[in-house]
């Protein structure tokens, strides 16, 4: 079996494996997600939740919320549109900012998942991470 590279790195490659972390955290959480019924990537949740919480925002906001580039909020947005979860309109004054906000579908999903979901899928994190001490870098092994 080929040694993982990027484990054996260690520090020079912390930004890769936490990345890894997060996308294999984002895929089982996503499987949770499909088996209740909210075929929506686990990664799209938190532009839902900011959204849920602040109520419609524009792109900008969206993306200084949410602590990313606007380019990637702009492709979370067209995702969640294109699946009746959130709309999108330009601004009447200056047509380059667009506002985005929850369709009925979208609070309905949040809704749902915010009282039942979001729970489980904390606590479970939450006790994965319990009784973590010591460097970073034992507690990715």
């Amino acid at each position: 079996m080929a040694e993982d590279f990027v484990r054996a790195m260690g520090y020079l490659t912390l930004g890769t494996r936490l990345k890894r972390l997060g996308e294999q955290m984002h895929a089982d959480v996503s499987s949770v997600l499909k088996a209740e019924g909210a075929d929506v990537p686990a990664s799209l949740f938190p532009t839902l939740g900011a959204l849920d919480r602040n109520g419609p925002m524009t792109v900008g906001e969206l993306a200084a919320s949410l602590g990313v580039a606007q380019p990637g909020v702009t492709r979370n947005v067209a995702a969640l549109s294109k699946a009746g979860l959130v709309k999108s309109t330009r601004g009447l004054r200056d047509q380059r900012q667009t506002s985005v906000e929850l369709t009925r579908k979208g609070a309905a999903l949040v809704t749902r998942t915010k009282q039942d979901l979001w729970p489980r899928i904390a606590g479970a994190v939450r006790e994965m991470c319990e009784g973590l001490e010591g460097p970073i870098l034992e507690q990715l092994a």
